[in-house]
């Protein structure tokens, strides 16, 4: 039986091309993972470029590539800045990102993530972070799951299935992700509850790992650090990220307008770079966990100071 893979990197020549790498570059990939992107980044550096890596699951340190060229920090990638500086890395060339849960978590029964498999309720991409599902789901009350279900799972019928939740563990404690399942199934769309299960998973997810808040923090962080001319490649998995990106490149904010100087020039850190891209129907073949990717590729504009120097 051929073994699992902890994670097939998705979208890895279009991600990895949108970086532009140049040989001597010094390159992040946030989302380490398995390691498949950072092995094709490492595969066009020469001897004198570099790579960092982020990657918050212990697991994953297991994956790291025994290089000189390489780095791998065992942190949340909303440090980005601090963990470049405390290396000595001001400015980086590019910056690639995958937000996906890995297939390793996915596939781990006692990490929580997936509705197919019985075990815990955890969901904590790092194992060393205070608060999981079973805490969320034991001890939030009905007001905050319902905007949890709501607002990061977008379901239609957020406020009868936070309530069956609160209903089922007023009876049992709600502990594995069976009992979970078994609680809010009834409440979901007749023929679609495995789409229902997944949006109520994915929202207490999000919640416990604060996805979107660390999703603003990082990208908030890319123009210090890239160099003018330097790629952002972001690859989202869902709508709610996907719109915190687009919205970020279009204007350097996730709300409002682009704000523009006097001669009404657009004032923004980024500028889109190609179009969006999706993964072929070849690679959804043989990735199913492909079909909902989405990779935006962006460049640092110069800003006027640089541009004085």
């Amino acid at each position: 039986m051929t073994e699992t893979p902890y994670h097939r990197p998705v979208l890895l020549r279009e991600s990895v091309d949108g970086l532009a790498v140049r040989a001597d570059g010094v390159y992040v990939d946030v989302t380490f993972g398995g390691g498949g992107h950072s092995r094709e980044i490492l595969s066009r550096l020469g001897s004198e470029g570099r790579l960092i890596a982020f990657d918050q699951d212990e697991d994953a340190l297991a994956n790291a590539p025994q290089d000189d060229r390489f780095l791998l920090v065992n942190e949340n990638f909303r440090y980005l800045k601090r963990y470049l500086k405390f290396y000595g890395i001001l400015k980086v060339d590019g910056i690639l990102a995958d937000f996906g849960v890995s297939s390793h978590q996915f596939d781990q029964a006692s990490r929580g993530f997936s509705t197919r498999l019985e075990g815990e309720l955890d969901m904590r991409m790092s194992r060393r972070s205070g608060r999981s599902a079973r805490q969320v789901i034991g001890e939030y009350p009905f007001e905050a799951l319902r905007e949890i279900l709501r607002n990061y799972g977008e379901l239609r019928n957020p406020a009868p299935v936070a309530r069956a939740i609160v209903e089922a563990r007023e009876k049992a404690p709600i502990l594995t992700t069976s009992d979970l399942s078994a609680a809010v199934r009834p409440l979901l769309q007749k023929g679609k509850e495995n789409k229902g299960l997944a949006q109520v998973y994915q929202a207490i997810r999000m919640e416990v790992n604060e996805e979107l808040g660390v999703l603003r923090e990082f990208l908030l962080q890319t123009p210090d650090v890239l160099k003018a001319g330097g790629r952002l490649s972001l690859i989202s998995y869902h709508s709610l990220e996907d719109r915190l990106v687009k919205r970020y490149i279009r204007s350097g904010k996730f709300e409002g307008e682009v704000e523009k100087d006097f001669f009404g020039n657009p004032i923004r850190p980024f500028k889109a770079v190609g179009k969006l891209i999706v993964p072929s129907d070849t690679e959804i073949q043989v990735n199913p966990r492909a079909r909902s990717a989405k990779l935006r590729i962006a460049e640092r504009l110069q800003t006027h100071n640089e541009s004085k120097k």
